[in-house]
């Protein structure tokens, strides 16, 4: 005679949860137990991949690279839906109860589906998913000044008076104004060091 499991699927899903657990939980106190013990200002010292950090942490960072990861979190969180469903789908029991669950279950994944395909094809045609992004193009307008005057007024080199407190309009010692030439290298530069013996 076969006896009926004592034990639920929400049981075997928490047993294996726990063992997961425990076994992470003993792993590191296996490494605190047998890791040597022995800090120097080399351990000690700041991290980061291998480098040693110096120069100034406000740098750019594009963006892009933050939005294509988020958008491929978002996509495979979505894609963890379809596991469910797909063992729900495959119970014989369910499906030669009644006829209809099978096809309905089958069109609310295509719908499912459906939309994260149109919310990725919005993405795409949206931009997001390029690399390098294209060069941007100026706005056509209403207005009447022509962008040659634009470019004149930002190529004109300007005169910066010295600020005084007085009163008197005095006669003004005149400082030229010059451009800071843009910087072709990021102020982060790394340095590798060895460890000393």
């Amino acid at each position: 005679m076969i006896e009926p499991s004592q034990l639920t699927e929400f049981g075997k899903v928490f047993i294996y949860l726990v063992m997961g657990i425990l076994f992470v939980l003993f792993t590191f106190f296996l490494g605190w137990l047998v890791a040597l013990k022995k800090p120097n200002p080399i351990k000690l010292s700041s991290y980061e991949c291998g480098e040693e950090p110096s120069g100034s942490s406000w740098i750019q960072f594009n963006s892009r690279f933050y939005v294509v990861a988020l958008i491929f979190l978002l996509f495979d969180v979505e894609m963890v839906f379809i596991f469910p469903w797909a063992t729900i789908f495959s119970q014989e029991v369910l499906l030669a109860a009644d006829n209809r669950w099978g096809w309905l279950s089958l069109i609310e994944m295509f719908i499912f589906i459906a939309i994260l395909l149109i919310g990725l094809m919005y993405v795409w045609k949206k931009g997001d998913l390029n690399w390098i992004k294209p060069e941007s193009i100026l706005p056509v307008g209403p207005g009447k000044v022509p962008l040659s005057m634009y470019s004149k007024i930002n190529d004109a080199k300007y005169m910066v008076r010295e600020f005084t407190i007085s009163e008197k309009a005095e006669p003004q010692l005149v400082v030229p104004l010059e451009r800071k030439p843009a910087a072709a290298r990021p102020a982060f530069r790394p340095q590798f060091k060895k460890p000393s013996e």
